[in-house]
């Protein structure tokens, strides 16, 4: 089952299943910036208000905001 990134807290790791179909404006843009199907993250943290979420993956740091992060479809690891 599909979830979304807001489903996980700071720590927690997951991997990148897909995108919502709604989405396609940021779909190229998550694809670029290396969140393609299949990468394994973690959620370092989120901002105080919840916007923006930092994922570290791929051996770097990347942060989305909110409306970004909604967009990708995960399954969290255990």
């Amino acid at each position: 089952m599909a979830l979304s990134l807001k489903n996980l807290n700071a720590g927690d790791s997951g991997r990148i299943v897909g995108f919502e179909k709604s989405a396609k404006a940021y779909r190229k843009r998550l694809l670029a910036m290396g969140l393609t199907p299949g990468t394994d993250f973690s959620v370092t943290r989120y901002a105080p208000m919840g916007d923006p979420i930092e994922i570290k993956l791929r051996g770097f740091s990347l942060t989305l905001r909110k409306d970004e992060a909604l967009v990708l479809l995960i399954e969290k690891l255990s």
